[in-house]
């Protein structure tokens, strides 16, 4: 008997502002985590899962508006209004390192090796610190002429990638300390996500969703999607990639045809940031409403806090949820 499921989202509470990026750690011993940045200055370490809540990093005086775990999850960082990055442990809670910039931190990223992070800044600069000297000067790079969105690592730490308020995106490299490849794109870009393999670069802006290839910053595809964007998030697999933006929906297409599967609204504000987890069985949506959400990537699989019922009943998928309060 053939039954449409309802997606049904859990509902993770707890930050009192706009939830503004989202981070999943790696698969490591303990499953999965899942890292929020907030307005609200209070960054959220939590089961990527679940969604239970299990931690809240004190610390910053303003906006947090990046956030990233390193590989095995032992470690946090946050960047944030209060012109500073910090790098947490992420176990204890206990903030080991403070990096002072002069203007507002928008992005934060671990190296492979956990060894050194990466900042991009109101500064227009990307930093690199060595946590092993972290009395030591950062290594600077410079060229964007706009505040940076996002900054990663690519290459096994041997390059970054960057994009700004500057309509472009930028290959740099570590050693020589130059910019080897940029690209310029018609709006100031929103997002930018590599594929676990390092292979595709996916960037939003405007109302598209590209997908790159992030040595050359080569088109591959560009998909427009019905509102103005604000992030995207491309499925381990590669065959569908998520998205949201203003109109406060989420949407999932087929990455192989750019055909839209589903859209619908679970949030009651613009989505700012979406993401699949690690194993590809989920993705996080953080909004405007101050929420996140956490929704299934297969609806009506047992995963998780999700427990599907029996086939025949109206209601499909059920969810019980605790509402997670910090």
């Amino acid at each position: 008997m053939a039954t449409t499921l309802r997606q049904t989202p859990l509902t993770c509470s707890g930050h009192t502002r706009p939830v503004v990026y989202l981070a999943f750690s790696q698969l490591c011993s303990d499953g999965y985590f899942l890292i929020s940045a907030s307005k609200d200055g209070k960054p959220m370490l939590r089961q990527g899962n679940t969604g239970d809540w299990i931690g809240t990093f004190e610390g910053h005086k303003g906006a947090v508006w990046g956030v990233a775990l390193n590989a095995d999850a032992s470690r946090a960082a946050t960047g944030a209004a209060d012109f500073s990055a910090k790098v947490w442990d992420a176990v204890s809670g206990e903030e080991l390192h403070n990096f002072s910039h002069s203007h507002i931190v928008k992005s934060v990223a671990f190296s492979p090796n956990s060894s050194e992070l990466l900042t991009g800044s109101h500064e227009k600069l990307l930093k690199i610190f060595d946590l092993g000297k972290p009395e030591a000067e950062p290594q600077v790079f410079a060229g964007h002429t706009g505040g940076l969105k996002h900054v990663l690592f690519m290459n096994d730490g041997k390059q970054m990638l960057s994009c700004a308020e500057d309509k472009s995106i930028r290959v740099w490299d570590k050693a020589s300390g130059q910019e080897i490849q940029k690209l310029e794109v018609a709006n100031n870009p929103t997002s930018m996500e590599l594929s676990a393999d390092g292979k595709t670069l996916t960037v939003t802006y405007g109302s598209k969703v590209a997908f790159l290839n992030p040595e050359m910053l080569e088109m591959q595809r560009e998909v427009t999607v019905p509102t103005a964007v604000y992030s995207a998030s491309l499925h381990p697999d590669r065959s569908v990639f998520i998205c949201g933006g203003e109109d406060f929906k989420m949407y999932k297409f087929d990455y192989n045809t750019n055909v839209e599967i589903e859209s619908f609204k679970g949030h009651f504000g613009p989505v700012h940031c979406v993401r699949f987890s690690p194993d590809g069985e989920l993705y996080a949506s953080g909004s405007e409403d101050g929420t996140l959400r956490l929704w299934q990537t297969t609806v009506g699989k047992t995963y998780g806090l999700w427990k599907c019922i029996d086939a025949s009943s109206n209601e499909n998928n059920i969810t019980i949820k605790p509402e997670a309060t910090a």
